[in-house]
């Protein structure tokens, strides 16, 4: 139950205000009232938000000790089963409500569930409680089945959560399993688009079995047209597996990886880290399988010892002088893939997104025996740390170039319009929450976009041609780049460790480019750089890409724009009898500008992509393949997703 009060609209009085006013919601009415409180939203984040609730609840299982193997599986008819091998959720009758059993009030009761007490798991992930049920309350229909105690269970709810039956025993339980199956349909009246994305769900699976050590995940898709053969995801090394398929795509400092652990009474880490011959930092940690993508004290505690430990190592060693400045712990990061995860049995998450871990005796932990572990380990592999070393000092110097590469950019950087780059052509608004930034390839491209833009509230920013492969410079050379030069300047927050995301000059930054392999090629590029270079902007959900259509047609009198081919195969089936007359469009640069601002730039008709990060292990991998030098691997990697990606989500 939930209260929702509404005093009205703003500005209006009412004549009474009294217990009448107040709404009681019941159940699981306030989910389906208000879904994004519970799931962020109702695009495809919030639909594939439901699989993860549930497959959670399997891995709290595998943490405690219970289950060694979860089955997701697409259905034909576009739910979604999620099965596991552990204990099973209990089906006696509640001590608290006697005429219903556990299994029931867990489907049907936000905040219902096995991990407030203590007793049911000593780490969980959800600690919420309101995951199944929030499944529950979203989809149209909800299957549960159980194995426990020799028998199977079943009860089935529809529309929301509503109960259809009691929960019964159907028969024996097949060959002494024990576990929990749970079968869903998202409800396309909630939803923006119900049909779940195979590669999302794979690499979100392919994490969860890095951070469970010998947890054998399958993935199954049974939807028409679609591989029937199981992925299986299952890693005896655990996360030094994970550090090892991060820098698959990069050339390693070393073939080893150094990996440890500790195991307390109520709290663990494992640690794994290894260095690569780049120059971007990959520090990725996790909080009972959950991924703080804002860090925490965990992280804090670990780059605090790496930090004390090599510098203490580099001066024992006499490959720090006593003249010399001791390395910062940037330096010492560069080019370094790290996995820190942690358990602990009462997590303290900084806001609902778990995004912070904020429990101050994990970071004690991960200090202690990062001091311990890394040490012991610098002085077993010499040759190891030499190269550690060497590779800071080198990063250190360049460090010292790179600032004053900063201080040249910072001193052009756009405050009030002064300094910007002289081929911008800025709006008029100084207001960023409605200022708009397209990123325009191409001179003739940018004219166009110049004459269709609305000159108050959108800026165009020509680039010629490819900016630098921010993933292979360093950024003392990054700066003296002319394009990225402009960028900078042009977003006005400064760039890596000096952005400031407060004071970007546009809340939109929109990448505009041609459909072709050129104009991905610039989009990836782009891209590249702002999750590279300017990362909290990507967080924010400040940078878009502009979706040009490919192809225009004539309904009567009325220009039909048509986004993509499966656009036009959507328009075909709906249009049976059409001419099947196409015009493919040309570039941006052969544009008119009505054309250019009806189908691209106008608020009201055009089509925009939000990029978004929602795992950053993944963004950084899918980086370093498409922009690396591994020219192989690119190629098998745009084979295997091509058929599964409307957009890549960095």
């Amino acid at each position: 139950m939930a209260l929702n009060v509404d005093a009205g609209v703003a500005g209006t009085r009412t004549s009474s205000y009294d217990a009448s006013d107040i709404t009681v919601l019941e159940g699981l009415e306030p989910v389906r009232l208000r879904p994004g409180m519970y799931i962020g939203s109702t695009g495809p984040s919030g639909l594939h938000h439901l699989i993860w609730e549930v497959v959670d609840n399997a891995v709290d299982e595998a943490m405690a000790g219970f289950c060694t193997r979860i089955d997701v599986t697409l259905l034909e008819d576009g739910g979604c089963r999620v099965e596991d091998n552990g204990r099973g959720i209990p089906v006696d009758p509640h001590p608290q409500y006697p005429d219903r059993s556990a299994a029931e009030l867990v489907l049907t009761t936000l905040h219902a569930g096995g991990k407030f007490g203590g007793g049911g798991y000593k780490v969980s992930g959800g600690l919420h409680g309101v995951g199944v049920s929030v499944v529950n309350a979203l989809s149209t229909r909800l299957v549960l089945e159980i194995d426990r105690e020799g028998k199977h269970h079943r009860v089935e709810f529809r529309d929301g959560g509503n109960q259809v039956g009691p929960l019964e025993v159907t028969g024996p339980a097949p060959r002494g399993r024990t576990g929990t199956t749970v079968t869903f349909w998202p409800d396309p009246t909630i939803f923006e688009e119900v049909e779940f994305r195979a590669q999302t769900i794979t690499e979100r699976l392919q994490v969860m079995a890095f951070l469970n050590k010998g947890l054998e995940i399958r993935f199954m898709d049974r939807r028409a047209g679609r591989d029937v053969e199981p992925v299986v995801f299952k890693y005896g090394g655990g996360i030094v597996d994970f550090v090892r398929h991060l820098n698959a795509s990069k050339e390693s400092l070393f073939r080893r990886v150094c990996a440890f652990s500790q195991v307390e009474e109520d709290q663990e880490v494992e640690v794994a880290l290894q260095w690569n011959t780049g120059f971007h930092e990959s520090i990725h940690s996790f909080a009972n399988g959950i991924a703080t993508i804002e860090g925490g004290m965990h992280e804090e505690g670990f780059k605090k010892a790496l930090t004390t430990v090599v510098n203490r190592y580099a001066r024992a060693k006499g490959l720090l002088k006593e003249k010399d400045d001791n390395l910062l712990g940037e330096d010492i990061r560069e080019g370094l893939t790290a996995i820190v995860s942690v358990r602990l049995r009462e997590p303290q998450f900084e806001g609902q997104t778990k995004a912070k871990l904020g429990n101050v005796s994990i970071r004690s932990l991960v200090e202690r025996v990062t001091n311990e572990k890394l040490a012991e380990w610098l002085e077993e592999n010499p040759k190891e740390a030499n190269q550690v070393v060497q590779k800071a000092l080198l990063a250190a110097r360049a460090r010292v170039a790179a600032r004053a590469a900063r201080e040249l950019t910072r001193r052009k950087s756009a405050l009030g319009g002064a300094g910007l780059p002289g081929k911008l052509v800025d709006c008029s608004s100084r207001d960023p929450r409605e200022s708009e930034l397209f990123i325009v390839e191409g001179n003739s491209a940018g004219g166009s976009a110049k004459e269709a833009r609305n000159p108050r509230t959108q800026a165009i920013l020509p680039i010629r041609g490819k900016i630098l492969n921010v993933e292979r410079a360093r950024v003392d050379k990054m700066l003296k780049n002319a394009e990225i030069q402009a960028l900078v300047s042009a977003i006005g927050a400064g760039i890596a460790d000096d952005f400031d995301l407060s004071k970007i000059r546009y809340h939109k930054v929109i990448v505009l480019a041609d459909a072709d392999v050129d104009g991905s090629h610039i989009r990836t590029l782009l891209l590249t750089f702002f999750f590279r270079q300017m990362k909290p902007l990507v967080e924010g959900g400040f940078v878009y890409v502009a979706q040009p259509p490919l192809y225009s047609t004539l309904v009567g009198k009325e220009k039909i724009y048509l986004r993509d081919d499966a656009a036009k195969a959507a328009f075909l089936a709906e249009h049976p009898n059409h001419k099947n007359e196409f015009n493919r469009l040309k570039g941006l640069g052969e544009m008119d500008f009505h054309e250019l601002r009806d189908t691209t730039m106008d608020p009201a008709r055009r089509s925009l992509l939000r990029v978004t990060v929602e795992q950053a292990a993944l963004a950084d991998e899918v980086c370093s393949v498409l922009m690396g030098d591994d020219v192989e691997q690119r190629k098998r990697f745009i084979q295997q997703n091509a058929k599964d990606v409307r957009f890549l989500d960095i």
